[in-house]
């Protein structure tokens, strides 16, 4: 008999079905037992007669034990319908029941995991993954991301994966690096971002690239940031500002409504970096009442016009999103001349959503001379920068298209979709605040031998 979903069960009434799942709650009421069963599509109730081939294997049977179910699916009495349920409103009363793979007895309590520690939680992420909050945001993440694939293939987007081993760039962090066996002493880094990669595909003539990708950065952890998150990364040529947000307002929007959100604000508006100072005090900021929190809804809002460049404690300048920015229009010549620097804004656009920072884009400096302009504002001699972005200047002497793009956060939006406010409850397997992996122990020391194989020496601290 082939496998039905629990949560294909009420079209079903009148049939003997195949369900396969977890145990998630035994009832032993002496001459009958009740079982709830579940799979990744629902729950049902099942029951167990006296005279049933099952009984003995029913009584058993324990929390959480896989097993395979064969049923007659019933209709429950009116008075028995649980209406609040899905099917609330059928029982299957259960002919054949095989423990597929017994279970030891959870770390925890699966149904109620508000007092169980991170530590704990994590290390049996495999268990935890099995609750009804984890179920629901991790499916819910996957809604998320293939409804904006969906919407980006039909805006004619093309889906490229960049490498994960690359060269140690400036993105604004420091770099997860990676050593070469091939190469002793030389080292990989892991991307911080696409950033390079997708407008060097732009110079090749995709024209409009996206992907989901994986970034990873080596930054101080905190609840709403990682050593690791996904993005949906999306460039475009011969664009403008205006049609980047465009696009990304159109996707949120549709996206987002037809899973169900209500949206406070359309179009989303928009605040130049001064205003929203000026208004909210912060680039980041909720405009919901608590009334429209209380709803889940959802307040969108772009924030653009930001200073390209700030002081660093040494008084020398740098980039505050990233370098390859292009300066606002009437600003090109001041990064050229390298005049009124403090002043100059950039093209950089940030969308923010219920007080997060959702995503970030910019349109580029495709024109050679002015990413060179923007490093000797820095502070570059022209090796350094030849050494750092010498590819990306030589790309775009050879017809580098206008373009622009963004990076939004799959971790910030799921976590304005669902209401949480720890990234660790919309990751499958997060870090711990102390940086360790979940489930499993890394990072760890190399052995004798995989240190000699890679040339590198560990000096201990203080030695």
């Amino acid at each position: 008999m082939q496998r039905t979903f629990i949560g294909e069960l009420s079209s079903r009434v009148g049939q003997t079905v195949l369900i396969k799942g977890w145990i998630s709650v035994r009832r032993d009421q002496g001459k009958m037992v009740f079982v709830d069963v579940r799979d990744m599509s629902g729950t049902v109730q099942g029951v167990v007669l006296p005279k049933s081939p099952a009984i003995e294997k029913a009584k058993e049977v324990r929390t959480e034990d896989v097993v395979a179910i064969t049923g007659l699916v019933n209709k429950r009495p009116d008075k028995n319908v649980q209406a609040d349920k899905v099917n609330g409103d059928i029982e299957l009363v259960i002919e054949t029941l095989e423990i597929l793979n017994p279970a030891n007895t959870p770390p925890f309590d699966l149904s109620d995991t508000s007092e169980i520690s991170e530590e704990t939680r994590l290390k049996y992420r495999y268990m935890d993954l099995r609750t009804a909050r984890m179920q629901r945001n991790i499916r819910l993440r996957s809604e998320l991301v293939r409804r904006c694939r969906e919407y980006l293939y039909k805006n004619k987007f093309t889906e490229i994966e960049t490498p994960l081993l690359t060269e140690s760039t400036p993105e604004g962090s420091r770099d997860f690096v990676v050593p070469s066996r091939l190469n002793p002493g030389d080292f990989y880094a892991l991307p911080q971002s696409p950033q390079q990669y997708k407008q060097l595909l732009m110079v090749g003539g995709m024209e409009r690239y996206f992907q989901t990708a994986r970034a990873v950065r080596d930054e101080d952890l905190r609840a709403d940031r990682g050593f690791e998150h996904t993005q949906i990364d999306i460039e475009m040529s011969f664009v403008e500002q205006s049609d980047v947000m465009d696009l990304i307002e159109g996707m949120l929007t549709e996206v987002t409504e037809a899973m169900g959100y209500t949206i406070k604000q359309k179009p989303f508006p928009r605040f130049t970096y001064q205003e929203a100072i000026e208004k909210y005090g912060a680039d980041k900021f909720d405009m919901r009442t608590p009334e429209e929190k209380e709803k889940g809804i959802l307040a969108f809002a772009w924030v653009y016009k930001f200073p390209f460049f700030e002081k660093t404690d040494d008084g020398k300048w740098t980039f505050t999103h990233n370098p390859f920015s292009s300066p606002i229009p009437e600003h090109v010549d001041k990064v050229l001349n390298k005049q009124d620097i403090g002043n100059i804004l950039t093209t950089q656009y940030d969308i923010v959503c219920n007080g997060y920072e959702a995503g970030g884009g910019s349109i580029r400096a495709h024109r050679p001379e002015i990413l060179k302009a923007v490093y000797d504002i820095m502070g570059y001699i022209p090796e350094e920068t030849e050494e750092r972005v010498g590819h990306m200047i030589e790309a775009f002497g050879y017809g580098a298209p206008p373009h622009g793009g963004i990076a939004l956060g799959v971790e910030r939006l799921v976590m304005n979709l669902t209401g949480e406010t720890y990234l660790r409850e919309v990751q499958a397997f997060p870090m711990t605040r102390g940086g360790k992996t979940a489930v499993m122990k890394a990072p760890k020391p190399l052995t004798p031998e995989q240190l000699a194989e890679l040339g590198l020496s560990v000096r201990k601290e203080g030695k």
